[in-house]
């Protein structure tokens, strides 16, 4: 049996097929990982999420990213694209690259069936050794629910849970406010089959 050797490639060669490449991978420590494409409720969490932290930044020293801003993360040789960034005041940019950051303040993932255990751990660990980095947002577009935890002090996070739609998010680090509703404004949830329905289904086959 023939057993097929893992490519590893350094970050400069990830970054020049980045460039030509026609959909984004992400960066791990030599492995190339393509990234699975957005669904709509994403797209539309995260469009609501950055229009209301662009307005309410108007004339504040903060900048918001959307997702095709890369984010370079030296101590655990990381590229990523998370779905919105916070930084305040200027972006540090890596090598000089307008394209790639180095200090965000706040970061924010719209989850996904494939990657939401990676979002919640590994990735979380790896956003956590980003001397920046103060707050981390995991949104749900599944259903109405959004961790939020914000840093205390030296490897200290706490944590605050919402999953009901008149609540209201505060972030912690930044000032700004954004209720449930608005964030999950024009998002349609699939309906969940009960335990009842599924057995009938199942009983018809």
């Amino acid at each position: 049996m023939q057993i097929t050797k893992q490519r590893y490639y350094t970050p400069e060669e990830y970054l020049e097929l980045e460039e030509a490449a026609d959909y984004k991978s992400e960066y791990i420590d030599g492995e190339i990982i393509p990234m699975a494409g957005g669904t709509v409720n994403h797209n539309q969490i995260a469009l609501n999420l950055s229009t209301e932290l662009n307005f309410a930044f108007k004339k504040q020293n903060y900048r918001v990213f959307m997702g095709d801003v890369r984010l370079w993360i030296l101590q655990k040789r990381t590229y990523t694209y998370p779905d919105v960034m916070i930084l305040a005041g200027e972006p540090e940019f890596f090598n000089n690259r307008k394209d790639i950051i180095l200090n965000p303040q706040i970061i924010v993932e719209v989850l996904s069936k494939s990657t939401k255990g990676y979002d919640r751990e590994d990735k979380f660990q790896a956003y956590r050794t980003i001397s920046t980095f103060q707050e981390y947002l995991l949104i749900d577009p599944t259903r109405i629910h959004v961790d939020q935890f914000s840093k205390t002090g030296k490897k200290q996070w706490t944590l605050r849970e919402y999953d009901e739609e008149d609540e209201a998010i505060a972030l912690v680090t930044v000032p700004f406010e954004i209720s449930l509703q608005d964030l999950y404004n024009k998002v349609k949830f699939e309906p969940v089959e009960s335990e009842e329905e599924s057995a009938d289904i199942e009983g018809l086959a």
